[in-house]
């Protein structure tokens, strides 16, 4: 069923988190519902919403790093590509910055 996706490591982690955040989000919202706030984002938004955008930011984020990882082996002299645990591990520390203070 899942023979046309690459099921490494890093994309079997990434769905897990992203479930998880589902999970605790729903949990979150049923215990404590969301009030609109007014952060760095140009607009007002709701918990669900910097979410979301949170989550678009982290794909868009691991793309661009999936994309110039094959150039950084010019650009910083490396013996191979850099792993794409640190894609991944920047577009969490991304989506956690517009959570906090989006």
């Amino acid at each position: 069923m899942f023979e046309w996706m690459a099921w490494t490591m890093p994309v079997a982690v990434f769905f897990t988190c992203i479930v998880l955040m589902l999970a605790g989000m729903t949990l979150w919202e049923i215990k404590r519902p969301t009030i609109e706030r007014k952060g760095f984002l140009p607009l007002i938004t709701t918990r669900g919403d910097r979410l979301f955008i949170g989550l678009l930011s982290a794909a868009y984020l691991n793309l661009a790093f999936v994309a110039v990882s094959e150039k950084m082996i010019g650009w910083f002299s490396l013996a191979q590509e850099p792993s794409i645990w640190f894609g991944f591990v920047a577009s969490m520390l991304l989506l956690g910055f517009v959570m906090a203070k989006g």
